[in-house]
């Protein structure tokens, strides 16, 4: 149980929860850009606002 005293302590959480959220973010953009299909897809996407029907 020691181990989860661990967590109390906020200088601690601080960089684990820096670690746990860029770690995250990097996966997120490796999703979104790492395949050429749903790149493409998405930069067409971003265009639909500006489009008149």
């Amino acid at each position: 149980m020691e181990w989860l005293m661990w967590f109390t302590k906020f200088e601690n959480t601080k960089p684990l929860a820096l670690v746990i959220f860029f770690t995250v973010f990097c996966l997120i953009l490796l999703y979104v850009f790492g395949d050429r299909k749903r790149g493409e897809r998405l930069e067409r996407h971003k265009h639909i606002p500006l489009q008149d029907d």
